[in-house]
Order: structure tokens, then C-alpha cells, then sequence
């Protein structure tokens, strides 16, 4: 295995004696930009659960997806995310082996489990959007039964390296844990496959399948509301936007990560620098703070009972949104039939 792409195992867990693959501003650099991901994740996140928690009005099937969404974000940026800007910090791992697998799992855990929801909302929306089986309710009891199944799959895949079947190891410049990608002995290559392909793979072409169809109905939507000024039409558009923006951030998150990770497969001999494999690993982590930000600021649900929330109860968002709302339904009411 080459030293550029993954460190000897000897070296993983000495601590600072081993020469490292970054001067110590690189990994101080490092640090920072996580920190800069990982604490605003935390604080919104945890966010989008209280006032969930909080307010009865935002216990629809859609929300329960999105604060099962925000709940494994939060879940990866206070296991990858901390410990990422705590081993950047000391410049080297320093939780041993114990600890590297018990980051990889956790990480790889929530972070499927996230990838699989956003799967779980595409698939939603099409269907509430596009109705191909016709006025089919999405209900409380899909909602959970998609919420369940992510978080099982995740975990029915995320368990064998635990057992044997794969491994965690360090990644990148050595200070956090994932799946390893770089081993070539046959289990864990054909573990990788099938991580790849399941959890990767498929939840991809379900999301990209469902965007196809939600943009070609959001077209179609967009006339209708402006020639018939449908204020149902126009907020099925405002939430299929939503959803369309949160699968192109995570996409655009989690593809790198996936392709260097099947191009090191692939390939075992190609060189990368320990540097150029850390940077879609920090992409795929700072995807935990692009979904909040997302639905806060583009669902007027949670926007309504979250800024307010994060300003310490200020309400001046709220009676910004009232009169731009009032200032609407009066522009409608005098609008020519």
C-alpha cells in the first residue's frame, strides 16, 4: 500500500512522536474549518429538534423526516465533527484503536442514516407532488416506517466491520475513522463492494430518479400556479424547491467522498496525497450543517417557531413574516378573478 495513500498501521495510534503528514499549520487549518462546520451543525440542528419537540404544528410526516434528518447530523457532527476538530488540534489520533473504530461506526452510522432520509423525502415529495398512484396520503405511520428503515439499514451495514467482515481504519491525514477502503484482502474488498453499492449506490439513483421527476413536475407546476394563481400549487412548488436544493447539497456533499473512495478501490496503487483524501471527508462532514440552514431559512413552518428560537425569543421575524403574509393575502383578495 502506498505511504500517500493511507498511513502504516504501525503508525496510527503512537501519538505525536510519528512524523506527520501536515506541518502543524496545516493541521491547526484543518481544525479551524471544522470548528467552523461543526459548531454552527450542532446549534442548529438541535435547533430543528427542540421547536419540533416544542410545537405540535410541526408533527407532519414530512417534518418527522426532516428531524430524523437532523437528528443523525447531529449525531455526526458530535461524533465526527468534535472529534475532527479536537485530533486536528493535537495533530495526530489520539483515541487509539478502540476509539478510531468506534468513530468510523458511529460517523458511517448517522451518516447513512442521513443519506437514507434524504432518499426517504425525494421519494416522499415525488409522490405528494407528482401523485403517480393517484391522491395517495403520505401518513404518520410512512413517515415512521421510512424513519425505522433507515436508521435499520444503516445499521445492518455499518455492523460487519465490528465483526470481521471489513474494517474502520484512519483516513486522510490521520485523525478520523472510516470504512477502509484502502485494504486489498478479499473480504474487505468485497465488503466495500456492497457497502458501496447499498448504501451508496441505490439511495443515489433513488434520490436523483425522484429529483428528475419532482423537476419535470415543478415545470409543469410553475405554469398552472401562474396562470391559475393557486396559492396550494404555489407552496407544493415552495416545498419541492426545498427538497431539491437539500438533495443538490447533499450530492454535491457526498459524491467526492464516493468517488475517491471507489477510485482508491479500484485502483489501490494510484497515489493521493493523505491532504487530497482529507478534503472530501471534511465535504461530506460539513454536509451536517447545509440541511438546517435549508429548512429553517425555505419552510416558513419551521422558520416561524425557529428564528425566533435562535434569536432568544425575539419576535420581530415572526411579525416580519405576518405582514409580508397579510400584505399577500390582500394583494390576492383584490387581484381580478
Amino acid at each position: 500500500m502506498h505511504p500517500s495513500v493511507s498511513l502504516p498501521n504501525a503508525s496510527y495510534y503512537l501519538g505525536p512522536e510519528q512524523e506527520p503528514p501536515l506541518s502543524r499549520a496545516g493541521f491547526i487549518t484543518l481544525s479551524v474549518i471544522m470548528g467552523i462546520f461543526t459548531g454552527p451543525a450542532i446549534i442548529l440542528n438541535a435547533t430543528v429538534i427542540i421547536v419540533s419537540l416544542m410545537h405540535k404544528q410541526l408533527r407532519q410526516p414530512l417534518n418527522y423526516a426532516l428531524v430524523n434528518m437532523a437528528v443523525a447530523d447531529l449525531g455526526t457532527a458530535m461524533t465526527g465533527g468534535v472529534l475532527s476538530v479536537v485530533n486536528n488540534a493535537q495533530g495526530y489520533f489520539s483515541l487509539g484503536r478502540t476509539g478510531c473504530v468506534m468513530e468510523g461506526f458511529a460517523v458511517s452510522f448517522f451518516g447513512i442514516t442521513s443519506l437514507c432520509t434524504v432518499a426517504l423525502i425525494a421519494v416522499e415529495r415525488m409522490f405528494v407532488v407528482c401523485k403517480p398512484l393517484g391522491l395517495i396520503s403520505f401518513r404518520l405511520k410512512h413517515a415512521a416506517g421510512g424513519v425505522a428503515l433507515s436508521w435499520l439499514w444503516s445499521l445492518i451495514w455499518n455492523l460487519p466491520p465490528l465483526f470481521g467482515w471489513g474494517r474502520y481504519e484512519l483516513e486522510g491525514v490521520g485523525t478520523s475513522c472510516a470504512p477502509d477502503w484502502h485494504n486489498r484482502d478479499p473480504k474487505n474488498v468485497s465488503y466495500i463492494l456492497c457497502y458501496f453499492a447499498l448504501c451508496f449506490a441505490i439511495p443515489f439513483v433513488i434520490i436523483l430518479a425522484s429529483y428528475a421527476k419532482l423537476m419535470w413536475t415543478l415545470h409543469q407546476v410553475s405554469k398552472m400556479a401562474c396562470v391559475e394563481g393557486g396559492s396550494a400549487a404555489k407552496a407544493e412548488m415552495q416545498v419541492a424547491r426545498m427538497v431539491i436544493l437539500m438533495v443538490l447539497t447533499f450530492l454535491i456533499s457526498w459524491l467526492p467522498y464516493a468517488s475517491l473512495a471507489m477510485l482508491v478501490v479500484y485502483n489501490p496503487d494510484v497515489e493521493i496525497h493523505p491532504l487530497v483524501g482529507t478534503v472530501p471527508v471534511y465535504l461530506a462532514k460539513s454536509s451536517t450543517v447545509y440541511n438546517p440552514i435549508i429548512y429553517i431559512y425555505l419552510n416558513k413552518q419551521f422558520r416561524k417557531y425557529a428564528v425566533p428560537f435562535l434569536l432568544c425569543g425575539s419576535q420581530t421575524w415572526v411579525e416580519d413574516e405576518v405582514s409580508e403574509t397579510t400584505v399577500e393575502s390582500a394583494n390576492n383578495k383584490v387581484a381580478p378573478s
